[in-house]
């Protein structure tokens, strides 16, 4: 989990949740990070690439959406590839959530423009 979304993402999501449902923070730590991305069968630059297009597509995620891009490129995601990926979605999930997607990419590629390399 540290190596997609950086150093203490574990203790920040756990804390985060802590007050309303500490069960549902492990599960997100315990069966998203420990299991599925556990998995064999896909990269890690693969899973971001499908989260990103999962949360294109199904819209309202905009945060998750931002976090997932940020970690794509953590992992050694091109931008150009995020921005591809969003695009495609426009096909199937419509222009209004791709066109969404593309403003979240905006917004997170833009904080990255000084950053040479991916954590």
């Amino acid at each position: 989990m540290d190596r997609i979304l950086g150093p203490e993402t574990a203790e920040r999501t756990l804390a985060g949740f802590d007050e309303i449902s500490s069960d549902f923070g492990k599960y997100v730590v315990e069966a998203g990070f420990a299991d599925v991305y556990g998995r064999e069968g896909l990269s890690l630059p693969e899973r971001q690439l499908i989260n990103i297009a999962v949360l294109t597509a199904i819209g309202g995620a905009e945060p998750q959406l931002a976090l997932h891009m940020r970690a794509a490129l953590n992992v050694g995601v091109t931008a150009e590839k995020i921005v591809e990926t969003v695009f495609h979605t426009a096909l199937y999930a419509g222009h209004p959530r791709a066109g969404n997607g593309l403003a979240v990419a905006r917004e997170v590629l833009g904080q990255r423009s000084d950053e040479d390399e991916p954590r």
